[in-house]
């Protein structure tokens, strides 16, 4: 994985400098809340309903044992035992002291991590596919160029104070494990004959107007590809709307121009742009992708595995993914349990995940957009081993994309514009389902949850998706179904009226044995939707 250079290390210890000054300056009466506010915002600080949140970067998902341990010291010290991973890859520490949070930072700082870019309107954390370098799938490992666009993107002159916050991710396989095309500009990386380059898609987005991205260029190749994004964020810095929070993003943009209109103007910015000098040259891309060669790969391992215990054999079938070295395989970690808070980790499990990672997986950890946690590179040799210690952590939960692992943002608990509550509900779930026989029988079935319409639980994109709002003073439940963020990209479709939270738990299995009913052989839950229709499910849920 990337290393800092002293160049990346001197910017991140400034700015912890400089945000120890501001702190300083806030806490003896200097500075106002308003002055202070986009001060902090662009250190990653929130203050939440009752207590500050920071908000860690973990670029394109990517840690080492040695960063995740600092995640676990920090929540110890400072928090209140546990972080919080979230849809974007980075963590959140929701009960921070403003007094504590440059020495959090400084204490980050001493592991190459940050809270940088982590708010404000500018080029947020760069995502990515968790199984880079480990899917067979991918035609090239993405991210020396999610690195890449982490480096251009810190600190941009020209983008730092965007109309809107921005979200880029790049992927390099056919199938999406990132929700590339919910983004505001997703990158697919590819070859045409023999040339690696790029698909562009830009004005995707959830929110109150979820959209999906439009292919803005079928292919730009490699050498131009900071260029063209360059100019995809000058015509967007150029007309986004400031004058309104709610039109500001880029999607919005789009919408109004038309694809075409914008796709013009980019090429005629791209024109200029590329003579510029903005792309790399060749041997700082080489400097780059150095750091993720791929590991050290034993060879000639066997590819069986003692399936006698039929918990561990469960697991392996839910949990653990291919992987493109024979002999290996890729491990995901579920921070879903029934009665857990999805996407938390306590520090002593996030401790355990960071031994595992340093033992087993070559020193290396990644965070989903699904919130949970990979190991890429474990030998089939030491997959018991990693499960037994998963086991007695409370991390072998086997769930990996059935309806207990839900995506849930903080809601109304912690986040002061949620208008209803998550996480009560999620667990309410989790519940309900809880019987694995029966969550493994109904297959791949995501289920998202967001407490309000800025859809940070990415609800638009669930196979089955809640809304929390307010209805009169009351917490109600939207139920919307047949979206999806993979490869076969969808915007679900709200049902109907609302429910109160056990109401809509009930709906929730209404939907679910309609399913059942009418589903054919060897069909996911999205398959049959679409199949079958909206109003067959509709039918089952309101009678």
């Amino acid at each position: 994985m990337y290393q800092y250079d002293q160049y990346d290390q001197s910017i991140v210890d400034a700015r912890v400098e400089e945000f120890r000054d501001q702190v300083k300056r806030r806490l003896d009466g200097h500075m106002t809340e308003d002055q202070f506010k986009p001060l902090r915002l662009m250190n990653g600080l929130y203050l939440q309903l009752h207590a500050y949140m920071l908000r860690v970067a973990v670029p394109y998902g990517t840690l080492s044992s040695r960063q995740m341990r600092m995640l676990g010291h920090v929540a110890r010290k400072y928090d209140r035992g546990y972080g919080h991973f979230t849809t974007r890859q980075n963590l959140q520490f929701n009960w921070i002291k403003l007094e504590d949070a440059p020495d959090i930072l400084a204490e980050l700082a001493t592991v190459e991590m940050h809270a940088i870019q982590t708010s404000g309107n500018c080029i947020r954390n760069i995502s990515s596919d968790q199984f880079a370098g480990a899917a067979a799938d991918e035609v090239t490992d993405p991210r020396p160029w999610a690195e890449l666009l982490r480096q251009w993107s810190t600190f941009h002159p020209e983008f730092t104070y965007l109309p809107r916050k921005f979200k880029i991710a790049v992927i390099a396989a056919p199938e999406d494990r990132a929700a590339m095309r919910l983004h505001d500009i997703g990158i697919e990386l590819l070859k045409k004959d023999g040339v690696l380059g790029a698909k562009i898609f830009v004005g995707g987005g959830m929110g109150r107007t979820p959209m999906i991205a439009h292919e803005i260029r079928d292919f730009v190749t490699a050498d131009e590809l900071l260029s063209y994004l360059e100019a995809c964020l000058r015509v967007y810095n150029r007309y986004g709307r400031r004058d309104n929070i709610y039109k500001a993003r880029i999607k919005i943009l789009l919408h109004e121009l038309g694809p075409d209109e914008y796709r013009r103007q980019v090429e005629e910015e791209f024109t200029h742009v590329k003579t510029l000098g903005i792309d790399p040259p060749v041997a700082e891309l080489e400097r780059i992708s150095a750091f993720f060669a791929p590991p050290e790969f034993e060879t000639g391992l066997s590819e069986d595995v003692d399936r006698s215990d039929p918990d561990f054999a469960v697991w392996l079938d839910q949990n653990v993914k291919a992987h493109k070295q024979p002999g290996y395989a890729i491990v995901n970690i579920s921070l879903k349990p029934v009665g857990g808070i999805p996407g938390d980790a306590s520090a002593d499990q996030i401790d355990v995940m960071a031994e595992l990672g340093e033992r087993y997986s070559f020193d290396e950890l990644r965070v989903t957009h699904a919130q949970n946690i990979v190991l890429p590179h474990v030998r089939k040799a030491d997959l018991y081993a990693v499960w037994q210690k998963l086991t007695d952590t409370g991390l072998a939960e086997a769930n990996l994309d059935l309806i207990s692992d839900i995506i849930a943002c903080p809601g109304l608990d912690y986040c002061s514009l949620a208008n209803a509550r998550s996480i009560p509900l999620a667990q309410k779930i989790a519940e309900r389902f809880r019987d694995l026989d029966r969550q493994r029988d109904l297959g791949e079935l995501k289920l998202k949850i967001s407490g309000c319409i800025n859809a940070c639980g990415h609800h638009h994109a669930g196979h089955i998706g809640i809304l929390g709002v307010d209805k009169k003073g009351k917490e109600n439940y939207q139920l919307s179904l047949g979206g999806s963020g993979a490869e076969d990209v969808s915007l679900a479709k709200i049902t109907g009226p609302g429910f109160d939270e056990d109401g809509v738990v009930d709906a929730i299995e209404r939907v679910t044995d309609r399913f059942v009913q009418v589903r054919e052989p060897g069909e996911r839950f999205l398959d049959t939707y679409r199949r079958v229709g909206f109003e067959t499910f509709k039918e089952a849920i309101y009678g």
